[in-house]
């Protein structure tokens, strides 16, 4: 995927929640499955810059060109799915692992299916925000802290998408590293307030 229009449309998402403007809400889609071709045609229209975009959602974004076309190109996602195939064929210790390929291969629209479609519906609520944002797992090992969607809305620029004693981010700690190792950098760390309950 272009890196630049998702992150233009995970910008459009937090500022238009829940309004027709939001590229992936189920408040404006009858089931997942056209949320998600919505979401898409969103996503491809941005690529093809034939979808208005706000100049606020332009703002630090890194200019990749020779990368997003690559990225967004269909010789990148068949290496992709044959680097997936390679590993099932070197890892899997029975045929019916390869039962997992198709999940795999699809894991990009399958997770924002979920997080999109799932925690917009269903869930707990650690804050009381103007969207219907809801942490969708208690404990998220799955969905790699992105299932803490109402924590997310509330402080979208944190790096840890956890916030109370049981919501782990696993991949806080993985960022953290990167950080020390010095391969990324981000100006300052969000604190997040815990919430009274």
């Amino acid at each position: 995927m272009s890196a630049r229009a998702y992150a233009i449309m995970h910008r459009m998402h937090h500022a238009y929640t829940d309004t027709e403007k939001d590229p992936h809400s189920p408040k404006f889609s009858s089931n997942i499955f056209s949320m998600m071709w919505r979401t898409r045609n969103i996503y491809s229209a941005i690529v093809n810059k034939n979808h208005p975009v706000e100049q606020r959602f332009l703002k630090n974004l890194p200019e990749w060109k020779q990368f997003e076309r690559w990225a967004n190109s269909g010789t990148s996602r068949l290496l992709w799915v044959a680097a997936y195939i390679g590993f099932f064929l070197l890892f899997a210790t029975s045929f019916w692992w390869f039962l997992l390929l198709p999940i795999v291969v699809t894991m990009g629209a399958f997770h924002g299916a979920v997080i999109n479609w799932f925690a917009h519906k269903y869930g707990y609520i650690n804050f009381k925000l103007k969207n219907t944002s809801r942490n969708l797992l208690i404990v998220d090992v799955f969905m790699l802290g992105e299932s803490y969607h109402n924590n997310h809305h509330k402080h979208p620029s944190s790096v840890n998408f956890g916030n109370r004693w049981h919501e782990i981010d696993p991949v806080y700690p993985i960022v953290l590293l990167l950080k020390w190792l010095k391969i990324i950098k981000y100006t300052e760390v969000a604190v997040v307030p815990k919430t009274l309950n």
